[in-house]
């Protein structure tokens, strides 16, 4: 690897170690917004369900109370669904981190990749040279 390269080295180390980090809080941020769904999900179809079984038979009271039921149902799901949107914001957010942090670990690949190159390319046309050199010497003259 060249000096350059070289120097690059720990950087590019540091910058595919945040990229990893990131990739993991991408991970986990994914699995508690899928959870917050599930969970609002859930809520949904136990109002659904809660609310398509009333009896024809209750009492006043008992009606009144199953309204009031349904409105604390109805309040979790307003709750959740704004905890779902709160989780999609971190998701947008962590996701953002990880491109930025993708992308630099890419921009440093490239630039270590470009200083290996340089160094091949020096290193054939000293090659070359000392080929050149060495033919010249061969010819009679």
């Amino acid at each position: 690897m060249s000096s350059r390269a070289v120097q690059l080295q720990p950087a590019v180390d540091q910058a595919k170690q945040r990229t990893e980090e990131a990739l993991a809080q991408l991970a986990l941020q994914q699995q508690q917004l899928a959870k917050g769904e599930h969970q609002l999900g859930e809520l949904k179809r136990y109002r659904q369900e809660y609310a398509s079984n009333g009896d024809g038979s209750l009492t006043v009271s008992a009606l009144l109370n199953r309204q009031k039921f349904v409105e604390r149902i109805d309040q979790a799901i307003a709750q959740q669904t704004s905890e779902v949107a709160r989780l999609q914001r971190l998701l947008d957010q962590v996701r953002g981190r990880w491109h930025q942090a993708h992308a630099r670990e890419s921009a440093l690949d490239s630039v270590i990749e470009h200083c290996l190159e340089e160094e091949r390319q020096a290193a054939d046309r000293h090659e070359q040279a000392e080929i050149d050199e060495r033919m010249q010497y061969r010819r009679p003259r």
